[in-house]
């Protein structure tokens, strides 16, 4: 299976202008593929429905739907998200493919199960006075998008990510164009657009499995759910991670002063919600930076050091491919750095310009602002968290989520009890502290590797 890391050293190999300008530009819609087209898709069926839909408050409906069921299904996932993928992983090195389709088929049965489930008996009590269609694709949706995500996580541990994005681009584009057919609908031809999109997503992402992996054997298995096969710590940390990107969120959408009701139970943040979906936007060369820095020079010298370590290399070399471990590690932080200030930068220069084009109030520009710097950082975190994994360091990245949703938690609440001035800072705060207390950490367990390398086997 090759992976994208394959594809950027290729094109780097170049060493041309052109050769690192493809490389980044493959990396950055890679790496933030699924986000940008779910963001600008649920953006364009917003626009272009305004002119159609009656009444036009519907168009706020969809959005806030969709919202919530993106929203709520990667929190509900994120429980199995990170520990199917290390059994696979397992699986795999252990050369047992033969039992990834059917326990991919049990997950499934169980996750979308348990899916329908909580979603019927939260949409009657959330939403116990609206119509019985529109329950009916809210149920749909969540079920669906849970597993779109666990099929996402799934491919992209394989290393699939140029055929996730394409995926989502023709599945995205399918929602765009099928909502607008069924807009005169309302609420429920947006709704059902949307639905009929992400069960497309969902199909071909299982046959791109299916294609991948042959079945031999049964059709479903659980073996993930053995004791002895579980991961309790991954479990917690793909909870607590998503958890902690959207509890901000959750606060804005049931503080009173800084939310509206929209549809039955569901509330939204007209004050909050547009700046984080624009700076989301301003995340794919933070992600272009990560991912080539972590797929080509430091998964490389890792590469390197444990080979050498397993097949007895020197003392002298296993030292010079940690040395160059850190150093790719360092450069990839700074080169984040670089480039997220630059899209901060852009962003105070273009900002009112951009709230202009899109008809949004000039009011929105200094939570705008702490929005991109907060999405700039949890690139960042997404780095460091991402070399514990390589490193195997379970419990750093499980106390790291857990301070980052507590921080989040406290912080936001701080926000709203202080007023308007402070909102946004609470989700950058979080972010920031639990960044610098990973880097503390990293250090310190990159100075050790040698040590538990060796000695605690």
């Amino acid at each position: 299976m090759a992976g994208i890391g394959f594809e950027l050293r290729k094109l780097l190999r170049k060493n041309t202008l052109i050769g690192l300008i493809e490389a980044y530009a493959y990396a950055g819609v890679i790496g933030s593929g699924p986000w940008v087209f779910s963001i600008v898709g649920i953006l364009l069926v917003g626009l272009f429905s305004v002119s159609v839909v009656v009444p036009a408050f519907m168009v706020t409906q969809f959005q806030t739907s969709v919202t919530y069921l993106v929203a709520t299904s990667l929190i509900f996932t994120g429980l199995a998200q990170l520990a199917f993928t290390r059994f696979i992983s397992d699986r795999l090195f252990e050369k047992k493919r033969h039992l990834v389709l059917p326990n991919l088929h049990g997950l499934l049965l169980l996750m979308i199960g348990l899916a329908g489930i909580l979603a019927t008996l939260a949409l009657f009590i959330a939403l116990p006075d609206e119509t019985l269609l529109y329950r009916l694709l809210m149920l749909a949706g969540f079920a669906s998008m849970s597993g779109v995500w666990l099929l996402t996580v799934l491919l992209s541990g394989m290393k699939r990510y140029k055929a996730i994005v394409t995926l989502f681009a023709l599945s995205y584009a399918l929602i765009v164009v099928s909502a607008l057919l069924l807009r005169p609908w309302g609420l429920n031809g947006l709704l059902g657009g949307f639905v009929l999109g992400n069960f497309v997503l969902l199909a071909g992402m299982w046959i791109m499995t299916v294609r991948e992996f042959s079945l031999q054997g049964p059709l479903i298995a659980f073996d993930f759910l053995r004791p002895e096969l579980l991961y309790p710590s991954m479990i917690a940390i793909g909870f607590l991670y998503n958890l902690g990107i959207w509890v901000d969120k959750f606060m804005f959408w049931y503080f009173p002063p800084t939310s509206d009701a929209i549809i039955g139970s569901l509330r939204a943040s007209l004050i909050y919600d547009l700046p984080v979906f624009l700076s989301y936007l301003s995340i794919i060369p933070g992600m272009a930076v990560f991912l080539v820095r972590i797929e080509t020079d430091f998964v490389e010298f890792y590469d390197k050091f444990y080979d050498a370590v397993r097949s007895g290399g020197s003392l002298e070399y296993i030292e010079t491919m940690r040395d160059e471990m850190v150093y790719s590690i360092q450069q990839g932080l700074s080169e984040i750095a670089k480039i997220q200030t630059l899209a901060v930068l852009i962003t105070f220069v273009a900002g009112p310009s951009l709230l202009d084009l899109l008809g949004i109030s000039q009011l929105y520009l200094p939570l705008l602002y702490i929005q991109v710097i907060g999405a700039g950082l949890q690139v960042g975190l997404m780095a460091i968290l991402n070399v514990f994994f390589y490193l195997d360091q379970r419990r750093i990245v499980l106390f790291l989520c857990l301070e980052f949703v507590i921080l989040n938690i406290v912080l936001t609440g701080i926000s709203l009890v202080v007023g308007a001035a402070l909102y946004g800072y609470g989700f950058a705060l979080s972010v920031l502290i639990t960044l610098c207390t990973g880097l503390y950490l990293l250090s310190r367990q990159l100075d050790r590797l040698e040590y538990e390398t060796f000695m605690l086997q």
